[in-house]
């Protein structure tokens, strides 16, 4: 018989976990941004070098499954004298795989910047640091707005996965709570609703940002 009492009881702990599932995503997300930023500008560049590191960053970490990279940060980094805690090594791994996602996702929207943009920020004396910082990257941010949230709500998603190194968030406590009540189908339905709620919200936020550059757009 489904049993609403053990929700009730364990909501709050649920709920608890759930804001370190955030903390990790979303420091996740913000770190790959900055790799991903790195990387696809490598990608873009002149240089076979830094061409050749970023398409095998990119396939590495697009091509094996997140759980194996979990898994070979958490049991090679000690064989190699660097003890972290195991948050750090899943949000680092975590932050790394984003990266390669998202180093594609704004070489799209490099590549859609119009040159003559870029060669009328020439033309007024912009450096190329700040044709990258000022013009380049709002754009390219701005043009791939959906499919960043889209990479943000699968990083939600796949921080579960960290639970297979210890690392207690939301699907870890939900197992927890699961095996010491015998309760696992209430639990895990609980566990699947505060998912889908922080992804509602993020997916909300997003639209707003994109539904404000569509306005700006228009003006």
């Amino acid at each position: 018989m489904f049993n609403t009492e053990i929700i009730i009881k364990s909501l709050p702990l649920l709920l608890h976990a759930s804001i370190w599932t955030v903390v990790y995503s979303l420091t996740s997300v913000a770190i790959g941004f900055c790799i991903g930023t790195l990387m696809c500008a490598a990608g873009l560049s002149s240089s076979r070098v830094g061409r050749g590191i970023s398409t095998f960053y990119v396939s590495f970490f697009r091509g094996v499954p997140l759980l194996v990279q979990l898994l070979i940060s958490y049991y090679c980094l000690p064989l190699i004298g660097i003890n972290v805690p195991s948050s750090v090594a899943a949000v680092g791994t975590l932050a790394l795989c984003t990266g390669a996602y998202i180093a594609e996702i704004l070489r799209g929207g490099f590549l859609g910047i119009p040159a003559g943009l870029v060669e009328a920020a020439r033309m007024v004396g912009l450096s190329r640091a700040q044709i990258i910082t000022r013009i380049e990257v709002p754009l390219a941010v701005r043009f791939t707005l959906p499919s960043l949230i889209n990479e943000t709500t699968m990083m939600v998603k796949a921080s579960s996965l960290i639970s297979v190194v210890g690392v207690l968030e939301l699907t870890r406590l939900a197992q927890n709570i699961a095996t010491s009540t015998f309760q696992p189908l209430e639990i895990y339905l609980t566990a699947g609703a505060i998912y889908f709620a922080i992804n509602g919200v993020i997916t909300m936020l997003g639209s707003l940002v994109e539904s404000r550059f569509q306005l700006e757009k228009a003006r």
